[in-house]
């Protein structure tokens, strides 16, 4: 294949992680919410893979350097949101080797734009090396997960979600996958989880861990808010020939009364370690072990993650990895 966007678990250089800077992203909750973050960049670095964990300025690089294990390298750099999933750049391999991809960026549909957020990834991918590649069509890196074969799996309501690109057709975003990120094949979800502030990305509902084997959430509970949007998703993965796992969802969780988008789903793969986020769930435990047994060849861990999501995300979407070069033969 000429061209491909690898799959997580291929073999990466060094991931990237977004540190949190906004008292207004994280009202009451920032101080918890750079620990947990921390404690996510440290794990990753203790197993072996360089972390470049990105902070604001020199006053947040001093809280880090507070709380993060000397093995992390920091980078001060201009960014709003910490969500390096969706701003960073997106690395395909080609023939003259590693190259990344820009999309246009408003902010997840003029929701939240900051300073820095339409910038960092090509100030990333330039200070990499890369060749970077531009394209007009709105696309988060979350929005979209891919198998390494040419598979990939979005929902309907972000990627065709009239915020984004409304001028285009199915077929046309379809297109525009496959000319710049490999993608030839597009497994169409529905709807995301409830309350996403992302309309629905795709990496907190379902993802690949391995070529065509998706993992999509089981409601527990009868009050899972999500059990009709997890079902959907399990039912159009194998209607479309894709192999299903199932593992359990932390249920119902609130903040205030509001239905969190929690999910161990938004767990990150690095090339040591799996980290899943956990919620104060009873299905916590459960949870981490049901991804545990899908990646024998890596530890996995379960890290306290409610309070990075009381600023909308999780540890997938605040990283971003920068894949090894693909050995030729």
């Amino acid at each position: 294949m000429s061209m491909i966007m690898p799959p997580e678990w291929a073999p990466q250089d060094w991931i990237w992680i977004g540190f949190p800077h906004l008292d207004e992203e994280w009202p009451g909750w920032l101080e918890p919410a750079q620990e947990q973050m921390a404690d996510f960049a440290s794990a990753v670095a203790e197993s072996g893979q360089e972390v470049r964990l990105l902070v604001r300025d020199e006053a947040n690089a001093a809280r880090a350097r507070q709380l993060v294990s000397e093995k992390v390298t920091l980078e001060q750099r201009v960014y709003g949101d910490v969500w390096l999933r969706d701003t960073g750049p997106l690395v395909v391999h080609e023939e003259q080797g590693r190259t990344a991809r820009r999309f246009g960026f408003n902010g997840w549909g003029g929701k939240y734009l900051m300073p820095g957020d339409m910038e960092i990834g090509a100030e990333l991918a330039r200070d990499a090396g890369l060749t970077i590649e531009t394209a007009a069509m709105i696309l988060e890196g979350g929005a979209v997960d891919g198998d390494g074969t040419g598979l990939v799996a979005t929902t309907e309501q972000c990627l065709l979600n009239p915020n984004r690109n409304p001028q285009m057709s199915r077929a046309e975003i379809e297109a525009e996958l496959a000319a710049r990120l490999g993608f030839t094949r597009v497994l169409w979800l529905g709807e995301g989880l409830v309350n996403d502030h992302t309309d629905g990305h795709v990496d907190n509902l379902a993802r690949f861990v391995a070529p065509n084997r998706l993992v999509v959430p089981e409601a527990t509970g009868k009050d899972d808010p999500n059990a009709a949007i997890y079902a959907d998703a399990a039912a159009r993965a194998v209607a479309a020939g894709v192999e299903v796992v199932r593992i359990p969802s932390p249920g119902r969780i609130e903040r205030d009364g509001r239905v969190e988008p929690a999910s161990y789903v938004n767990f990150a793969i690095t090339s040591h370690l799996v980290v899943v986020p956990t919620f104060g769930s009873p299905h916590d435990a459960e949870g981490v072990a049901a991804i545990a047994a899908l990646f024998p060849d890596r530890d996995c861990i379960g890290l306290p993650g409610d309070a990075v999501l009381a600023g909308g995300g999780g540890f997938h979407c605040a990283s971003q990895q920068m894949p090894a070069p693909r050995h030729t033969s």
